[in-house]
């Protein structure tokens, strides 16, 4: 008998992990589908009335006041979310609804944040707390909030591959974190089938399949070059913004109306609301092969006005965009068809951003099909390897893996 105790236990950890993370999918692909239909809502809102446009300074104000009352103003946003993973921090319970409110806020007024990282968030601050009140041990704790932060982002993207690999490769860069791959990826496809059954479009664009041969893999080194350099930019911009708002405006509630303000007056300078909010018409048109050269740096401003000046609601950069609007651009010039280009851009640049290239290489997979595999990944890879050492999120630990010279012995 007590040769099969072994697989006894490892029978009963599966069991385990299924129920779990099932339960997780299910719980937090609700909230996840609740979030998606919120943010829709007042996007369309903002769309229909234009001027909720000028509130986005008093609705700035509000979520510094609800930040501030309820003792979270110190909150690090997804750098807790990623902490708490890596170390078992607690993550307080303000943190969920009041992300769930910040981040609709945003979206209603105008301003750019990230769906991804606000998704990341909401699921791991809600696993987290459900799995303290079952009293999980602190590993378990850790697995937990990871299978929430892959089901929301599955729920609100439809993209549940994309989801689980993000999950276990964002934490430690360059060490996959493999015994949590079943949990979230269980928890991910849950999500997914749940918030699908409730009527959530996945994010999916159809994008002919190009052969893969000497030159376009050439031209995909060489997107994937100017997507890493994107992803520089993008970061560097993000944290300067942050800086420069914290060293004039010290003041939270002064830094974050005039943040408000600057958003509108950019909107008004530039002409258009399409870099406003999620900006997803603009995805597809990118996707069509209509995207303005300069599209990705007004997107990309837009972000660091609204990010850098305190607005809650994801800290992850809205690399969807500005990749699928510099890829339509920058491919075109170096022969790729503006549609390959903008989707290879979307992934290399998300990928730069992020670093995790098997995520990305996955999201390409999940959001445009498998045709143009090989070329998402060498751009990817490219891309991951040239801005490594940059990320918007300062609690990302990155691991380097360095070879080292190994001296003969006479050991068997």
């Amino acid at each position: 008998m007590r040769r099969f105790t072994p697989l006894i236990k490892h029978a009963a950890a599966f069991a385990k992990w299924i129920g779990l993370s099932v339960a997780a999918g299910l719980l937090c692909g609700a909230v996840g589908t609740g979030f998606y239909y919120t943010v829709d809502y007042v996007t369309r809102l903002r769309i229909n009335f234009p001027w909720m446009l000028y509130t986005l300074p008093v609705l700035g104000l509000v979520i510094v006041w609800l930040y501030r009352v309820t003792k979270t103003e110190n909150d690090g946003g997804t750098n807790t979310i990623y902490r708490t993973v890596r170390t078992g921090e607690k993550v307080t319970l303000w943190m969920a609804p009041l992300l769930f409110v910040s981040t609709a806020l945003i979206h209603l007024g105008g301003g750019s944040a990230a769906r991804e990282g606000a998704a990341l968030q909401l699921g791991g601050s809600f696993a987290g707390a459900c799995g303290r009140l079952l009293r999980l041990r602190k590993n378990d704790l850790r697995v937990i909030t990871m299978c929430g932060m892959a089901a929301v982002y599955s729920a609100m993207f439809g993209t549940p591959l994309t989801a689980a690999l993000f999950c276990v490769e964002v934490i430690n860069v360059g060490k996959m974190q493999y015994a949590a791959l079943l949990p979230c990826a269980a928890a991910s496809y849950t999500a997914y089938l749940l918030a699908t059954h409730l009527g959530v479009t996945p994010m999916a664009f159809s994008v002919p399949a190009s052969a893969f041969s000497v030159t376009t893999a050439l031209q995909a080194l060489a997107l994937g070059i100017f997507c890493a350099g994107v992803s520089i930019l993008i970061c560097v911009t993000l944290k300067k913004a942050e800086k420069l708002y914290k060293k004039y405006i010290p003041n939270p509630y002064l830094r974050i109306a005039t943040g408000g303000i600057l958003v509108i007056l950019l909107t008004l300078l530039l002409g258009t609301r399409d870099y406003n909010g999620i900006g997803r018409d603009v995805l597809a048109r990118a996707i069509s092969g209509e995207a303005l050269p300069w599209a990705f740096v007004c997107k990309m401003w837009m972000t660091a006005l609204t990010l850098g000046a305190g607005f809650r609601g994801g800290e992850t950069v809205p690399t969807p965009l500005i990749g699928a609007t510099f890829g339509c651009f920058a491919g075109a010039l170096i022969g790729l068809s503006p549609a390959l280009g903008a989707a290879v851009g979307t992934v290399a640049v998300f990928c730069g951003a992020v670093n995790c290239p098997m995520t990305a290489i996955a999201m390409g997979v999940e959001m445009f099909g498998a045709g143009n595999l090989p070329l998402y990944a060498v751009a990817c890879v490219v891309s991951y390897t040239i801005s490594l050492r940059f990320n918007p999120c300062t609690a990302q630990k990155t691991v380097l893996f360095e070879l080292e010279p190994v001296e003969e012995t006479d050991s068997c």
